[in-house]
């Protein structure tokens, strides 16, 4: 008989096994047909269930490694109970494996028999671990990332029709669920990181519980560490446990300096430079110290050094690893607290208000708070809401409000951003946004240079203010790109700016304009520059942080808070910072932020004038201002058109009079 070929397909949905998974296999034969031909195990080829391709070499490679991982062993418990239970708590420090694999083992849960629909997101609190653990999946599962493996991180969206893994940080599934508030499109739903109690993840443990009411199919899986998982047990009740046994800890070195070390950073970088010096190869991870308590009363973040607690400093010690050493700045006997303090107890919680009244109109507005907010924060929040016009006068959201609840920002720079609608400004306006939603593009580099990136950095400087200067700034970068001359690259190195965080405003600009185009919104042609475009900014600004006002009460350049009365300093590095040559300080002034430390500043400045304050701010909000000298002005203003009599003015004060004295004094407030 002559040779003939053989191509055969089948596939094999085997039996659920002893993990409770039932596992699809493809299997192709290849074979050339002869006389006396025996079939061997080469011949049997294994293929992805993802996919549907043959497994590379790596493939095998990894999964020997995966296999030595302590999480391994507690895949068919944990297949057992995803099957059988809505919510399984897993609690195991770091270096288990469990960010890596149990989201697989979710996956192949979502393609068994029993369960073929719905993805599954595995939330991060971090961008840059977001990124890393979606590359290692993907290169442990032998896919594409971007393909059966994605991620999505603000700004930056790495997924496809084919998806179902998908790594996000905490915000983006809470950004989600504002049009699918059940999380219909996931089958499982995994909360890593869990102890860190960020303001996202609380939220999302909070909201869940009523969405695994509604969606009996879905399931949960929280990821947490050992300190933290008595907590969630009280909060979620009877639910399933897997403790994870952690390897040997790493041994710990304790600082020997009673009450503790001032400078942490400068210590820290000394002993690093000892390590190096005296000890055999390896990597150091430094920790440094959190500094903001936000405060709600003042609307101000306090530099405050806390010290660590018990449970995040095992954290840390166990991504170490046993062969390490663990470095303390402390003495061992210091009393530290047991648990980090959640994030929404000390955080401004305006924007985490706006989004649970967004959710009300999906039915989600009941969030059972593992620890519940501050109860003076969450008033200031609802009032600042009010100020806003985002409530109506039953307490919820305003049509306004449910248009700012669909922008990426702060509430303040939401209303700001559609106020510019009005005010003719939307292309300036989302450039200031977008520049302060990115990272400080401003590089402050050594003592050698510094001079000289303050000088290039003044070359951007605008009259009127930081807001504006920003606004240059980005308009610079974009003319770079079109440079024959000169790369963008080193067109930012020579000015001292970030390109990172130029590219980072550049793609946020154009998210935001993209919202503006689905909302129907208006949009405006650049027109910097002009009289009434400058004008017509300061106004749009006001429209949303006209709780955010300063006056110069000596004409030095101390500068008392509207809201409570404190008394700051611009910041240094202000248009009319310490810094500049010679600021000509205004007397009126709006601000981006106000930080409390040693040096009270406040920063991202812009002058602007009294008349141009009463203008854009609500009638109620100015009443409940505290008595002070700078309130009685205010009213003089109103009564009688100017400044009370003795009262002088700064020079930049009597431009922006008159460029304001052709408008009417009457109150503009956008609804």
């Amino acid at each position: 008989m002559g040779s003939s070929g053989l191509f055969a397909l089948s596939m094999n949905h085997t039996e659920p096994h002893s993990c409770g998974l039932a596992n699809p296999q493809f299997l192709i034969l290849i074979a050339d047909m002869s006389v006396n031909q025996d079939w061997s195990c080469d011949d049997i080829l294994q293929f992805n269930q993802f996919d549907g391709l043959p497994f590379s070499s790596r493939y095998y490679t990894l999964l020997k490694e995966r296999k030595a991982l302590p999480v391994w062993g507690a895949k068919c418990e944990f297949m057992d109970y995803i099957t059988n239970n809505q919510l399984v708590i897993i609690s195991g420090t770091a270096k288990t494996g469990q960010s890596t694999q149990v989201p697989q083992w979710c996956a192949e849960f979502c393609l068994s028999v029993q369960y073929r629909h719905g993805m599954v997101v595995c939330t991060q609190i971090h961008r840059q671990s977001t990124v890393h653990l979606a590359l290692r999946v993907a290169d442990e599962m032998d896919v594409n990332i971007g393909h059966e493996v994605g991620y999505a991180i603000p700004f930056q969206n790495c997924c496809s029709a084919d998806t179902v893994l998908r790594y996000c940080t905490d915000d983006m599934l809470l950004c989600e669920m504002m049009s699918d508030p059940l999380l219909e499109q996931y089958g499982v739903v995994l909360i890593d990181q869990a102890q860190e109690r960020t303001v996202s993840t609380d939220l999302l443990l909070g909201l869940l519980k009523d969405v695994l009411l509604a969606r009996t199919e879905l399931r949960l899986v929280i990821l947490t560490a050992p300190q933290s998982f008595d907590k969630l047990l009280r909060h979620f009740g009877n639910v399933p446990l897997i403790q994870l046994e952690a390897e040997q800890p790493s041994e710990i070195v304790y600082g020997t300096r009673r009450g503790g070390v001032k400078d942490y950073l400068y210590a820290s970088l000394q002993l690093v430079m000892e390590i190096h010096q005296s000890h055999e190869h390896g990597d150091i991870v430094v920790f440094l110290a959190t500094e903001q308590v936000y405060n709600p009363r003042i609307r101000a973040s306090s530099i405050v050094i806390q010290p660590i607690s018990k449970s995040q400093a095992e954290c840390r010690r166990q991504l170490i690893g046993p062969t390490g050493k663990c470095f303390r700045l402390y003495m061992e006997n210091m009393p530290l607290p047991a648990d980090n303090t959640p994030h929404i107890l000390e955080s401004d919680i305006t924007s985490t208000v706006l989004f649970l009244k967004r959710m009300e109109i999906a039915g989600l507005g009941h969030c059972d708070f593992i620890d519940r907010p501050d109860p003076e924060g969450l008033m200031q929040a609802l009032e600042e809401l009010d100020y806003l016009a985002a409530l109506d006068n039953d307490g919820n959201l305003s049509e306004i409000g449910i248009i700012m609840s669909e922008f990426p920002l702060e509430p303040q720079m939401a209303k700001t951003l559609l106020a510019s609608c009005e005010f003719d400004c939307v292309s300036e306006v989302l450039t200031i946004a977008a520049m302060l939603t990115a990272p400080s593009c401003f590089l402050v580099p050594t003592v050698e240079f510094k001079q000289l990136a303050f000088k290039c950095h003044q070359n951007f400087h605008h009259t009127e203010g930081d807001h504006f200067t920003l606004i240059n700034v980005y308009n610079a970068y974009k003319q770079s790109q079109h440079s024959l001359h000169c790369s963008t690259e080193r067109w930012c190195d020579e000015h001292f700016l970030s390109l990172s965080a130029l590219q980072m405003a550049d793609v946020v600009r154009t998210e935001l304009t993209d919202i503006l185009k689905r909302l129907e919104l208006p949009l405006s042609s650049p027109a910097f520059g002009s009289k009434t475009n400058i004008l017509n900014i300061k106004m749009a600004l006001l429209a949303g942080f006209f709780m955010q006002v300063a006056r110069d009460i000596d004409g030095t350049g101390n500068y008392s808070i509207l809201t409570h009365k404190h008394v700051a300093q611009i910041h240094p590095l202000s248009v009319y910072g310490t810094e500049s040559p010679k600021p000509n300080l205004p007397e009126w002034v709006l601000y981006h932020k106000h930080t409390l430390s040693e040096n009270n500043c406040i920063r991202t400045v812009t002058q602007i004038s009294a008349h141009e304050f009463i203008q854009m701010t609500p009638q109620y909000f100015f009443y409940n201002l505290p008595s002070s000298e700078s309130k009685d002005i205010l009213q003089h203003v109103i009564k009688h058109g100017s400044a009370a009599p003795g009262k002088g003015k700064s020079k930049a004060q009597t431009l922006n009079n008159s460029a304001s004295e052709e408008q009417s004094y009457e109150r503009c407030v956008i609804q």
